[in-house]
C-alpha cells in the first residue's frame, strides 16, 4: 500500500514539474541569488530564482535592464518550442517589442541564445564570454565581442543552435505592457525533458520497492 501510495505521489510530481514551465502565467518570479563570476561590473549567469515557489537556474539574456536579489515579479512563461511553431513571441521582450534588434527572427536569436546557455555548466572557466555572447546576440553590440573567447560561442551558437530542441526551453518576462528598457531583467530557463522524469520516476520506485522489500524480508 505504501509502494501505491508512492506511485501516485511521484506520477503527479512528474506532470506537475514540466506544467510549473509550460506556457502561460503570471508565474511569481523571485531572484535568489548569483553564483559570483562576474566581468568587473556585472554578475554573470547562471542565477537562482524560483517560480510560483519552485527552484530555477537563470540565465539572463538581457543586459539593458536590471533586477536585484529578492527582487520579485509577475512573469509570463514562454516555451521557445511553442513560440517557435507558432510563430508567436508577443510576451517576450526581443519579440515582442518592435523595437528590438531581433525582433525580424526572434527565433533564430532566442534558440542561439538556448544553446549557449547549455554551455555554461561544463565551462566554468568561460562564464563571462558566454553570457557576453548572449546578450550581444539579443542587442548587438551591448558588450565587445572582442573579449575573452565571445566571438567564438557567437559562432559555435550560429552553427550549432539546431542541434537543442527548443521545448526543453522557457523564457521568463515581466508581465504588463513590454518595453525594451526600465523594466525586469528577462531570463531563460531550462526544463525538464520528459524522458529525464520518466528515468527519475523509475528510479524513485525502484529505490522505495528496494527498501519496503528489505523492511519484509527483515
Amino acid at each position: 500500500m505504501k509502494i501505491f501510495k508512492l506511485a501516485i505521489f511521484l506520477t503527479i510530481a512528474l506532470f506537475l514539474v514540466p506544467f510549473a514551465h509550460a506556457d502561460g502565467g503570471p508565474v511569481n518570479a523571485v531572484f535568489v541569488g548569483v553564483n559570483g563570476a562576474n566581468d568587473g561590473q556585472y554578475y554573470v549567469s547562471p542565477y537562482t530564482g524560483t517560480m510560483n515557489g519552485q527552484p530555477v537556474v537563470l540565465f539572463c539574456d538581457d543586459i539593458i535592464n536590471q533586477v536585484t536579489i529578492g527582487q520579485q515579479w509577475q512573469a509570463n512563461v514562454t516555451n521557445l518550442g511553442t513560440a517557435i511553431n507558432t510563430n508567436q513571441f508577443s510576451n517576450t521582450r526581443y519579440g515582442g517589442v518592435s523595437t528590438s534588434a531581433v525582433f525580424g527572427n526572434p527565433s533564430l536569436a532566442y534558440s542561439e541564445a538556448a544553446w549557449l546557455t547549455t554551455q555554461f555548466a561544463s565551462h566554468t572557466n568561460d562564464l563571462v564570454s558566454l553570457q557576453y555572447a548572449i546578450w550581444d546576440i539579443m542587442n548587438p553590440g551591448s558588450e565587445p565581442t572582442s573579449y575573452g573567447d565571445t566571438q567564438m560561442w557567437l559562432n559555435e551558437a550560429a552553427q550549432d543552435y539546431g542541434s537543442i530542441n527548443p521545448g526543453n526551453f522557457s523564457i521568463l518576462t515581466n508581465t504588463g505592457p513590454l518595453q525594451l528598457t526600465g523594466q525586469v531583467q528577462e531570463f531563460i530557463v531550462q526544463t525538464p525533458e520528459p524522458g529525464v522524469l520518466v528515468l527519475l520516476l523509475c528510479g524513485l520506485l525502484a529505490i522505495a520497492f528496494q527498501i519496503n522489500r528489505n523492511r519484509i524480508t527483515a
